[in-house]
């Protein structure tokens, strides 16, 4: 028992005594001002250690730090960006007997970090870096610090930290509380492990994080990389589809500090349905920060991500729209190069595959120099370009589609039974402001269509015709048929002006009738108005025969609406025309009679 006693305090005189050489040897504050000195000036801002640098002895050796802040630019509010209660470095203890420090671990509490933006675009990472100058004296200051080829830390942790970030020019604020963030073993050259745990309050919408991955810092500070980042997000709010969305992640970085230039390699990514994967080039050192994207999608379903609304909210929503001209000068803040694979998109009820699209934004202006998709057995081929550099854009485009089949696009797109057929469309136009009834007031087009082996849906005009042709003998109406008319083919040639669409020469030919004329579509009010001729070529009844109007003009009238489409034809002209034509067939007669009784009587003489 005496031996346990001694050897007890033995232990303790010999802790004693390492505490009273630590205390002795090393005094902290020395330290301090050299410390606040050198922040100051890789940072250009306000630093302060409030409280004196101290040691801590249980339940390990370990250096103190409170009451550090770290200012906001001058004018912001709060004034403090960065605010941290208390910091502890955990120590190696046989190191400090050689004298030398070696971390084994930090502990960060009661952090906070205030992040704002004014009115004015001004941020609190603005020249956070320092001025060349002060950065260059920095460099030539005092040899004697410790050197960053022998920086080592044995892990970080930082718990309940809180981020808030404020922009007054959007009128909006975010509360980000960050659980825990923890650093494994870490030292220049070599990757470490780490991982997080945050909550974030985004206004009308929450979000929560984990992630976990390893990251490298080179010797010379000049490459970060980040490799096997995984993460898991959850997003919850009403304006997201089922009040809910999981998004997660599978990444690579690498970051080249002093170019200033960064590479991500999407291994991975999962939002909701939707699956990717990619890679996102940035150099953002230059005057104008440039981006690269390469981007392989699966199936995209917008209408999917589209919360319901009432019919009441979405007039409410369009009236919100329409006060506010889409403001695109930003772009100018950004050059771009984009690469994008979609397998396929379904957007307003339209779906379409195998999406191809190229573009590039540079100095404002988006250039979409290809885009091909196929679509309801057909291809679709676009260009266009949107100059966002005045506040209100302009844009050109180029569009045709060759081999759709018209039914089951309208279908889809305005749940509307128009027109069938295999459609080709050519259509050039160029046109200002992106509120939606401008794009139809102001948009200057004009383009041809063909369409083969279809139908117009809404009227039979063979029995319309039969109907008038029983009036005129005095009978009754024709049977009700089915509602269409088959064709061989449709085609015109159409312009767009001041929100009306003009097609002056329809033209429509049909096993038994032909049909031509000229009309408009008022592209805002969503209606139509055709005059039109049809003709007949054959019997109603099919080959052989002919009808009592073949070959009289028939005026056909089409008004209402895009989708309540009304047909008629003219009776009265109809009517007229029957007289003549009888009044002539008559004339004939009367001329043929005449001149077989003169020649009857001429041979009598």
């Amino acid at each position: 028992m005496k031996f346990f006693k001694w050897l007890a305090i033995g232990i303790v005189v010999v802790l004693a005594t390492l505490v009273a050489y630590v205390t002795l040897i090393f005094d902290l504050n020395d330290f301090k001002p050299r410390i606040v000195d050198q922040v100051k000036k890789q940072t250009g801002r306000e630093f302060t250690i409030a409280d004196p640098l101290g040691w801590t002895f249980f339940p390990s050796i370990g250096i103190k730090l409170g009451g550090i802040s770290l200012g906001n630019p001058q004018g912001f509010t709060p004034a403090d960006m960065v605010r941290i209660d208390a910091a502890v470095a955990e120590v190696k203890l046989l190191p400090l007997l050689s004298k030398e420090v070696e971390i084994a671990e930090v502990r960060v509490e009661g952090l906070e970090v205030n992040l704002v933006t004014l009115n004015n675009g001004a941020s609190s990472l603005d020249g956070l870096t320092g001025s060349a100058e002060e950065t260059k004296s920095a460099d030539a200051g005092d040899t004697g610090t410790l050197s960053l080829e022998k920086f080592d830390i044995g892990g970080v942790t930082i718990e309940n930290a809180r981020i808030n970030i404020r922009d007054d020019s959007a009128d909006s604020e975010s509360k980000l509380a960050l659980e825990s963030f923890r650093l494994g073993q870490f030292s220049l050259g070599s990757f470490a492990d780490f991982s997080y745990r945050f909550q974030a309050d985004l206004g009308d919408m929450t979000a929560s994080s984990d992630g976990k991955g390893q990251l490298l810092l080179s010797k010379d500070m000049a490459q970060l990389q980040i490799k096997e980042f995984t993460q898991e997000q959850l997003l919850k709010g009403a304006a997201l589809p089922k009040g809910e969305l999981s998004v997660s992640s599978k990444s690579a970085l690498t970051a080249q500090l002093k170019d200033k230039s960064l590479k991500l390699i999407l291994e991975e990514l999962n939002i909701g349905d939707i699956s990717a994967k990619g890679q996102i080039g940035a150099n953002y050192g230059a005057k104008v920060p440039s981006l690269s994207l390469v981007l392989e999608v699966g199936d995209l379903d917008v209408d999917a991500w589209l919360p319901a609304t009432s019919e009441a909210e979405a007039k409410a929503g369009e009236a919100k729209v329409k006060a506010e001209e889409p403001d695109l000068r930003g772009m100018k803040a950004m050059d771009l190069t984009a690469d994008i694979k979609v397998s396929k998109v379904k957007v307003m009820g339209v779906t379409s595959s195998n999406w191809l699209l190229k573009a590039s934004l540079k100095g404002g202006v988006l250039n979409i120099s290809s885009m091909t998709a196929d679509l309801y057995q057909g291809k679709l081929k676009a260009s266009a370009s949107i100059d966002g550099r005045k506040p209100v854009a302009s844009y050109n485009f180029e569009k045709a589609i060759e081999g759709v089949q018209l039914l089951p696009l309208l279908k889809d797109a305005a749940d509307v039974e128009l027109l069938a057929g295999t459609a080709h469309i050519e259509v050039k136009g160029k046109g200002y402001s992106l509120l939606p009834d401008n794009i139809k007031r102001n948009l200057l087009a004009n383009g041809s269509f063909d369409v083969a082996d279809g139908a117009l849906y809404g009227v039979n005009i063979p029995q319309m015709i039969r109907s008038a042709e029983a009036k005129l003998k005095g009978g009754t109406e024709a049977a009700p048929e089915e509602r269409k008319t088959d064709f061989s083919k449709l085609s015109g040639s159409l312009n767009i002006k001041d929100g009306v669409a003009n097609n002056p020469d329809l033209s429509m030919l049909s096993p038994l009738v032909r049909l031509s004329g000229a009309g408009n579509a008022k592209l805002v009010e969503q209606e139509i108005d055709y005059r039109l001729m049809t003709r007949l070529v054959a019997t109603l009844e099919g080959q052989g025969g002919d009808s009592a109007l073949s070959g009289v003009d028939i005026p056909l009238a089409i008004t209402g609406s895009f989708q309540d489409p009304k047909f008629a034809l003219d009776t009265q002209a109809l009517f007229d025309a029957k007289l003549k034509q009888e009044a002539d067939k008559a004339k004939d007669k009367l001329k043929d009679k005449l001149k077989d009784s003169l020649l009857k009587k001429l041979g009598g003489n």
